[in-house]
Order: C-alpha cells, then structure tokens, then sequence
C-alpha cells in the first residue's frame, strides 16, 4: 500500500474531464452500479468478444445508452463471418440508437473468419456510414504489438486516419496501455510527426490485481521490467496485491504539453471490475484516490 496522491494538477483535471471506459456484454448488471458515479454522456465502449452473440452486444450497447452513457461498440474485423453478418450489427444498432460511434480493431483471431482482414477493410467497406455511423476510435500500440511489425503498425495509422477523413468520419486513437508514461508521450508526439491529427485516448488500466495486470501486459506486449514496475507501483514480490493508476497519470499529466501532443483524454480499462474503476475514477478527480 502506498499514500494516495494529493488532487489532481490542472493538466491531469484537463486530461480527465472526457474519460471513457470499457465494459463488456457480461458487464450489463455492474453498469447499474457503475453509472451512478459516472458523468452524463460519459463514452462507455463495448468489447466485441469471441464468446459473446449479437443479441448480447446490442443489449449491452441499449444498457448504455438506458443510463445516459454514450455507447461505443466495438467492430471486430477477423471476427466477422461475412459483410452480411457486419450489416446485421451495424443494422440492429442503428435500430436501437446506438451505433453512432463505433471502435473497429482488427481483433485477436490470427486468420480472418470471413471477408475482413483488418479493420481499415472494415472502415473502406463503406457500411459504417451507410449505417448511420459518425465517429470510429481505431487503436494505437505506444509499445507495438507481439504480433505486427512497427512499421506495419505506422502505416495502418496513417492509412486508418486517412480514410476515415476521406469517407466523411471523424475519428479517435484509443492506445494500448502502459504502465511507463514516457513511451506513451513520445509515441504521441510521434504520430503528429505522422499527420495523424486526431484525439488521443491513453489507455490506463483502472485498479486491478497485481496478478492480473502482469497477465494482461504479457498477453499485449506490454513493457514490465522491474524499474517500471516500481515507478507504476506494481509489487512483484506481492502478486496478491492492487494497484492503480495514480502514479502513471501524475506522470503523464507532467510530461503532456498540448502543443507537442494535441488533443490527449484518458480510457480506463476496467481489468479490476467496471464499477471498481468507475468508483476509483471519481474518487480520483475529486483527489482522494482510494487507498490501494
């Protein structure tokens, strides 16, 4: 356990008055909870995952809009049987309200299961505006990814951000998480080098165990070598033990400057429970993070 911080610094407030947060389709019953301490209009994006049907994730996005959240659904391409399959959710969410902003990924199978590749087929497809889509967060990797070169991952930037301006959508950077604040810095920087122009949102785990975060580093290639972990305030020697996020915002907030890095807000994800993270969020824009 270490002391909470002191209140937020004013770029850190900045940071913080458009956060978003991700959910899953199982995560329907915390929502109830979570929302009561979440802002009106607050982004709440909807994983796509592989043991979910279409009915469970077009309730889940109804349940976000029913509390007065923003619904995000996610579009994952190489899990897409079909366009007809991709028509029927992008149909069935604009029938309930609920898809005008998307994220699309490309996702975790290794081969496609149907048509699309990747996310940029999905985004040329020409289905998300047609289905009534304004707004697509694509993703970014400030630490790459295990799987795809860094050169591949630039130019899949580039031509993603290209695209979507040219078929009328805006759209949002949704990073990885990190546990160091630096790279994430630097990689901003880096993709304004690149033309990429639109609004960053950092990836920051909300509190979970120790355990859980390794796990999850591991399985996205993200950087936890000893100094880094101590610096995020992650105990190695106390696996059984929670941590949170405190520590790498404080840092991020010193290094952002909005010249260099644009238009940068925070995503949580919710590793540690979707109420969990709502609550330590609040608490923490208030400055008395809960002790952990």
């Amino acid at each position: 356990m270490h002391p909470g911080p002191t209140a937020p610094a004013a770029p850190l407030t900045a940071l913080l008055e458009d956060f978003s947060l991700e959910m899953t389709a199982k995560d329907v019953p915390a929502l109830e909870q979570a929302r009561r301490t979440l802002p009106a209009g607050t982004r709440v994006n909807i994983t796509y995952l592989g043991n979910e049907d279409l009915p469970m994730r077009l309730a889940a996005a109804r349940a976000v809009k029913a509390h007065g959240l923003v619904p995000v659904p996610h579009i994952s391409a190489r899990r897409l049987g079909s366009r007809a399959a991709l028509e029927e959710f992008l149909a069935g969410l604009q029938d309930d309200g609920t898809g005008e902003h998307v994220f699309v990924v490309g996702g975790d199978p290794a081969h496609p299961h149907g048509p699309y590749d990747d996310a940029l087929a999905v985004i040329r497809s020409g289905l998300l505006q047609q289905y009534g889509v304004r707004r697509v967060g694509i993703p970014g990797y400030p630490e790459g990814h295990p799987a795809i070169a860094d050169g591949v991952l630039w130019s899949a930037l580039r031509d993603k951000s290209a695209v979507l301006g040219g078929h009328g959508l805006t759209g949002d950077v949704i990073t990885q998480f990190a546990f160091d604040a630096k790279p994430v810095l630097d990689w901003i920087e880096r993709s304004r080098e690149h033309g990429v122009e639109a609004p960053v949102r950092i990836g920051v785990p909300g509190p979970a165990g120790v355990r859980r975060l390794l796990a999850y580093a591991g399985r996205f290639g993200v950087a936890t070598g000893a100094s880094i972990a101590r610096k995020y305030g992650l105990s190695l020697t106390n696996l059984m033990s929670t941590a949170g996020p405190d520590r790498f915002l404080h840092a991020f907030a010193e290094g952002y400057d909005p010249h260099r890095h644009g238009d940068v807000k925070v995503h949580f994800y919710t590793f540690g429970g979707l109420a969990a993270t709502a609550e330590w969020v609040s608490r923490f824009r208030a400055g008395t993070s809960p002790a952990h």
